[in-house]
């Protein structure tokens, strides 16, 4: 056992958004999150995006954030800058939801949050990624509740968001 105590939620982390500026996660205290690892250019792409547009407008007034981290460690889906990045998102998808830096989410370069978020919730096949759409649900304390299959659809997830968000 390692000495080093473990991050206890989401909302220990400091990221960077889009535009490299810091971004405490605490500020997500009393909210239920969706962070998905994203990619423009994956066959995945159209119906999460459109999804998670879609659980966002729905769910925003009820405390729900989606947080997307933009990955290029699966075959390259993501070359893009951040930039580039945001304005596909919200252009094409009309993303209103927080897209942050471009990170690793395997690896020795992995972001923390990816970090913990994987050791919170290893996959079928061990604690890495897999692929594009991996998604984590976090409940309002900033603990990790669920993962979902890069193959899972956002809306079929519906259900337990809003178990989370006390509305089923």
């Amino acid at each position: 056992m390692s000495s080093s105590k473990p991050a206890g939620s989401i909302h220990d982390f400091t990221v960077k958004d889009a535009r490299g500026n810091d971004v405490d996660l605490s500020i997500y205290k009393g909210k239920v999150l969706l962070i998905v690892n994203v990619a423009s250019q994956c066959g995945l792409t159209n119906s999460n995006y459109k999804e998670l547009t879609q659980l966002y407008e729905k769910y925003k007034v009820n405390d729900f954030e989606i947080l997307a981290f933009p990955c290029n460690q699966f075959a390259g889906q993501e070359p893009g800058s951040n930039e580039e990045i945001v304005e596909f998102a919200c252009t094409r998808f009309k993303a209103e939801y927080p897209i942050y830096d471009k990170v690793d989410v395997n690896g020795q370069n992995a972001a923390p949050i990816y970090k913990f978020l994987k050791s919170s919730k290893g996959g079928i096949f061990g604690d890495g990624i897999k692929w594009n759409f991996t998604k984590f649900l976090v409940d309002k304390d900033g603990r990790v509740v669920d993962r979902y299959a890069p193959t899972t659809s956002p809306l079929s997830i519906e259900k337990d968001i809003k178990k989370l968000l006390g509305l089923s």
